[in-house]
């Protein structure tokens, strides 16, 4: 059982979840107390839930479902994981009048206009900005509604081998996101070919390699600027982007909002909080 930290209590609960299981664990069923919305933060593993596998890693969303069985595995990475998991109470679940299937998917990939406000979230539970994570967890809620339905897809067979490969060249991806990275380098870290590299990575994670690397680069970003020390150039040159306006221009199609605006409200500006979501 991973170790628990309450960081919030009240319709919408926060916790953060610590949990440093190996490979040699074995797991056991578990049963979500409610329907959540949990951000891998850090490391990986794998979720089963109504008869689906799920590989979890760093920017994914694991989505529980009130009163669904699911066993967590660890099977690919001995790292451990750490989320960042918001629990609806029933009332705050009616409240987005979601189809009850959205709650069904089990898990999300690093969705980039997710993975943003899942950092905000980090960057609240941390006190490194002013907003509420009542605020972030509403905020995240009816975003994950607004997109879930338009993300659900059939998941394609995949060998243990296979997951295995794809999760250790995440875990790589995510590691060296701020430096130069391809699909040939990266399908030699897997020891594929670039072709059947990207077949499997895209089949267990949800994403392509290319994704997943911009999408890391983007939650470093929305780490770093809420620190107003930090000037917004150094931060796309340091998470990996080749120039500013490449920056800002990939920055605001996931957010929905400029890397300047986004500071502005990490710092607790309600008005352009409101704004820009």
């Amino acid at each position: 059982m991973p170790d628990a930290t309450r960081l919030r209590e009240g319709p919408i609960a926060v916790l953060d979840y610590r949990c440093d299981a190996t490979c040699t664990d074995a797991p056991f069923t578990e049963r979500h107390a409610a329907h959540s919305i949990s951000y891998v933060r850090r490391g990986s593993f794998g979720y089963r839930s109504r008869g689906r596998q799920h590989e979890l890693v760093a920017g994914a969303f694991l989505i529980g479902r009130r009163d669904d069985e699911f066993l967590c595995t660890h099977d690919h990475h001995d790292g451990g994981d750490e989320c960042l998991s918001f629990h609806l109470a029933p009332l705050a679940v009616e409240r987005f009048d979601a189809r009850d299937a959205i709650w069904r998917v089990g898990a999300l990939p690093a969705i980039p206009e997710l993975a943003v406000i899942g950092e905000l979230g980090q960057a609240v539970a941390e006190g490194r900005s002013d907003l509420g994570l009542d605020e972030i967890g509403m905020l995240l809620t009816a975003r994950f509604v607004e997109l879930a339905g338009a993300r659900q897809r059939k998941a394609l067979a995949a060998s243990a081998h296979d997951r295995r490969r794809a999760v250790e060249t995440a875990l790589w991806i995510d590691a060296n996101a701020h430096a130069e990275i391809d699909l040939d380098g990266a399908a030699d870290v897997a020891g594929l070919s670039p072709w059947h590299f990207l077949r499997v990575f895209a089949n267990v994670l949800g994403v392509t390699p290319h994704q997943y690397l911009v999408r890391a680069r983007l939650r470093r970003a929305a780490r770093l600027l809420p620190d107003p020390a930090r000037a917004i150039t150094d931060i796309a040159l340091d998470v990996g982007f080749a120039d500013l306006s490449n920056f800002v221009r990939t920055f605001r199609r996931a957010a929905g909002v400029s890397p300047r605006a986004f500071r502005q409200a990490a710092k607790g500006d309600r008005a352009r909080f409101s704004a820009c979501f």
